[in-house]
Formats: structure tokens, C-alpha cells, sequence
């Protein structure tokens, strides 16, 4: 997964985890490891999983990022500053102030750039949010997007002048549009 992500320049500032395995296997790749801390704050519900990261610049290219490595279901809400990968369906709501990156189906709201990041994506194995925002811009799915048993493929949103604009996940962002 590292070097999954390293190739798509998204460095893991760090690991959060409770995971004696995930813990030693974070360390022997020279990782910074901490314990998984939900942010003691009084306004979130108990659905809610709020991270706590390190502040960075938004133009900064290096996020810190959240590693997520199961289904995350409707009513669930994950916020943190940086990216967030999710491996497995998310049908939460997820707000990053970075990119977002689904390795599964993603439904339910999904916010990248939420701290105003124009250049922030989301990629997933199979688009069909029922919100999509990047930065100040949002979208709503078509229902025809929706179809049981549609043929479909990876893909990635980006905004691209003043619209968000959903195209097939390449190795790199299409710039001949």
C-alpha cells in the first residue's frame, strides 16, 4: 500500500493505529505510528470518527493522510485534514481537506479539498456518491448512475475550470482538457 501510494506522490505522514501488527509493520517501514484517537469533541455524535493530524499548509503538496482499511457505512462520518484511503465501500460521509481514494464503491457524501484545495481529487473503484464536493464546488450523482448491475470503472473527479468533471482513474490527471 505504501508504495501504491507513494507512486501517486501521497506520502503517509502517519499511522494511526491499535494494532500491535499494524503498529510493528508501520515501524519496520521507518513510518511514524501513533495510537487511533478520536478527537474529544463534545459536538460530534458517536458516529462520528474525527481524527487528529498534524496542521499543514493547504498548498503544500505533501497531506498528511488517514489510512482506513475497512467498509465504512452510511452514518458514519470521518473528517481529517489530510487524505483519506479507504479500502473497502463507503457509504459515509468523508471530509478531507485533501484527496480521497476508495478502493471499493463510494456512496454517501463525499467532500476533498474541504479546506479549500482546488487541486484535490477523489478516485474510486466504483463512483456513485450521492454528493460529490472538491473545494467550494459540489455535484449530485445522476440517478441513471445507479443502474443495478451496470458495467463500471474506476474513476476520478477533479475540478477542472469551474466544474467538477468525472473521467476514468489514469496513472495521472488528463491536462489536454
Amino acid at each position: 500500500m505504501k508504495a501504491a501510494l507513494d507512486r501517486r506522490n501521497l506520502p503517509i505522514a502517519q499511522v494511526l493505529t491499535d494494532s500491535p501488527t499494524t503498529f510493528d509493520a508501520a515501524d519496520a517501514l521507518d513510518l511514524r505510528v501513533g495510537p487511533a484517537t478520536v478527537a474529544p469533541d463534545p459536538a460530534l455524535n458517536d458516529d462520528t470518527v474525527a481524527f487528529q493530524t498534524q496542521t499543514f499548509d493547504p498548498q503544500e503538496e505533501a497531506f498528511p493522510g488517514v489510512l482506513l482499511p475497512r467498509t465504512l457505512r452510511s452514518g458514519r462520518v470521518v473528517r481529517t485534514e489530510g487524505h483519506v484511503v479507504v479500502i473497502g465501500d463507503a457509504g459515509a460521509e468523508i471530509i478531507a481537506g485533501g484527496d480521497v481514494v476508495v478502493w471499493g464503491v463510494l456512496r454517501g457524501v463525499v467532500h476533498a479539498g474541504a479546506l479549500g484545495n482546488r487541486k484535490a481529487m477523489v478516485c474510486a473503484l466504483e463512483m456513485a456518491p450521492t454528493q460529490l464536493r472538491i473545494a467550494d464546488l459540489y455535484s449530485i450523482t445522476p440517478k441513471e448512475r445507479f443502474r443495478w448491475g451496470a458495467r463500471t470503472r474506476p474513476e476520478m473527479a477533479r475540478i477542472d475550470g469551474d466544474y467538477i468533471v468525472v473521467e476514468p482513474w489514469q496513472r495521472t490527471p488528463r491536462k489536454d482538457k
